[in-house]
């Protein structure tokens, strides 16, 4: 069985669509290969309505999904038509979070998968969360399906996007969280020096570490919760964003930096791994990276840039093939629902 599928994915760091189209095969087990990614960054109007969602009413929000949605379609449409891709049998989109609130059993990721279909007259698969958070999950993390079927050669798979989420095997059983957030901070204080992003950690390494705040940040109440915990910008919000008030913006840096090394290390040495890939855009902060290196004995994987920067919209593609041959796509045992399911609305 081979397929050929696109992967679209936003995350909360607003830094643009992901696209992905790849090949997928199935003999004894899958394999994939990657055929073209992009990421499209988005212009400031879009920055800006995605950035203000939350604060919209439920009018402003209705039209907002369905203009996101004509958006991506229009995106991918144009993507097909430059690389003149002829064999495409589905696209599967993430959508952009707007609101994660589990315990209210309520999640929504917008970008109506209707218009995307309207828009490139393909298959589109698309709300991957909201079944897994009515059957009392987390709604997250999505991707160690993936994980589990297309990377098991690795101990662990890590990712540093807006947060930090890791899917490894424990007693046989595929288990995932989310860690600490990353770039959601990050690039928040990379933008009050007109920067959209830290490279390469450089101006956390200007900073000087802020004890009291670190210790403040590290006794948060998340980072002792078991598994399987997810977190949301409101959780940024409320707990992250309140505490630096009094410091300077440098060392907020470095020390928000540090916290993240730590909380990664934590887990990496809770659960003695030996090899963990590391994808997402936080990778290429070698400041970070170092931190984390310095932190813990395990094998830190760097992969090709392709892989770096598409795991998750690859993955999200591969999710929507699993959702359109109606097999299992969510790991109960990553999102703590009531049971292993296959979610996703097809359009």
């Amino acid at each position: 069985m081979t397929i050929h599928a696109i992967g679209l994915m936003s995350g909360t760091s607003l830094d643009g669509l992901d696209i992905c189209l790849a090949k997928f095969q199935r003999k004894d087990q899958w394999s994939f290969q990657i055929i073209k990614a992009e990421t499209i960054s988005y212009p400031k109007e879009w920055e800006d309505k995605l950035k203000n969602a939350i604060y919209a009413n439920t009018e402003q929000l209705l039209e907002l999904n369905s203009e996101y949605g004509f958006y991506l379609g229009k995106l991918v449409d144009n993507f097909i038509h430059q690389y003149d891709i002829k064999d495409i049998s589905l696209i599967s989109s993430h959508g952009h979070t707007i609101f994660h609130q589990p315990h209210k059993k309520f999640t929504l990721q917008i970008g109506d998968g209707r218009a995307i279909k309207i828009a490139t007259n393909l298959p589109t698969i698309y709300d991957f969360r909201t079944q897994d958070v009515l059957m009392g999950g987390n709604g997250a993390p999505l991707v160690p399906i993936g994980d589990e079927l297309l990377f098991s050669e690795y101990d662990a798979c890590l990712n540093l996007g807006g947060f930090s989420n890791i899917s490894l095997k424990v007693n046989n059983e595929r288990i995932a969280f989310d860690i600490v957030p990353v770039n959601i901070v990050l690039n928040k204080l990379a933008q009050k020096f007109n920067k959209d992003f830290d490279k390469n950690g450089d101006l956390a390494k200007e900073g000087k570490i802020n004890n009291e705040l670190l210790h403040t940040l590290n006794s948060l109440d998340f980072y002792n919760k078991s598994h399987p915990k997810s977190l949301g910008v409101e959780w940024c919000h409320k707990n992250i964003f309140p505490l630096f008030n009094s410091f300077a913006t440098l060392d907020i840096l470095a020390t928000f930096t540090e916290h993240i090394a730590q909380q990664i290390s934590n887990v990496i040495n809770q659960y003695t791994l030996k090899n963990i890939l590391f994808t997402g855009g936080g990778t290429y902060n070698q400041y970070l990276i170092e931190k984390i290196k310095s932190k813990t004995t395990g094998e830190i994987v760097i992969p090709e840039s392709q892989i770096i920067d598409y795991k998750e919209a690859l993955i999200f593609a591969f999710m929507g093939i699993l959702r359109f041959n109606q097999e299992i796509n969510v790991l109960a045992s990553a999102t703590g629902s009531a049971r292993d399911h296959s979610s996703g609305i097809i359009a």
